[in-house]
């Protein structure tokens, strides 16, 4: 990408914020739509591939995604939520609306659905995630973003630690605080 710019001795910028890459976005700058790019492409991918089921199908979601975040980086609210978390719900959307276009190639008729479906089972798995919720919105700040970054962003402690610029045992045991929080709060 950056030779067919032109800007090859550029590098792109890689320690900033979102905040910071997006502002640079709205002004046109390649180079900091490709560090969003390398930033969270795999959570958009990933995110679609589990809805879709198809490679290519996810990869165009994928690119639907981050050509919506060049053409109007406004849309992404910062006081709303993560930058990451809100490509995950976008990809998670695109993906549904792009199953939903697809049209079926079987009759309705001529297909047997099985369910394996428990209705017990997913109402206390519900309750589950409500309750760790609950406990996440409950944790100290600096706890709650980074175990966000590790567990929904998918960002490695190193990543984290250069994300942050907070120490990498720093960064440890604020994720091994977290998870300590959530298994106190789920008694075996």
């Amino acid at each position: 990408m950056y030779r067919e710019t032109g800007l090859v001795n550029s590098p792109p910028p890689s320690g900033q914020d979102d905040a910071a890459l997006l502002s640079l976005v709205q002004r046109g700058d390649e180079y900091a739509m490709a560090a969003l790019f390398d930033r969270y492409s795999k959570i958009v991918y990933s995110v679609a591939l589990r809805v879709l089921r198809d490679p290519a199908a996810a990869e165009d979601v994928l690119q639907e995604v981050f050509m919506q975040i060049w053409r109007n980086p406004d849309g992404f609210v910062a006081t709303r939520g993560s930058l990451g978390g809100w490509l995950a719900v976008v990809s998670r959307n695109r993906s549904i609306d792009a199953l939903r276009r697809k049209r079926p190639t079987e009759s309705v008729d001529d297909i047997a659905l099985a369910s394996n479906y428990n209705l017990a089972d997913e109402a206390e798995r519900n309750s589950l995630m409500e309750k760790a919720r609950e406990v996440i919105t409950l944790l100290p700040v600096e706890q709650r973003k980074t175990l966000e970054m590790a567990f929904f962003d998918g960002l490695t402690h190193s990543e984290i630690a250069e994300m942050t610029g907070d120490p990498l045992g720093t960064v440890k045991t604020r994720i091994r605080s977290a998870l300590t929080s959530l298994r106190k709060a789920f008694p075996a």
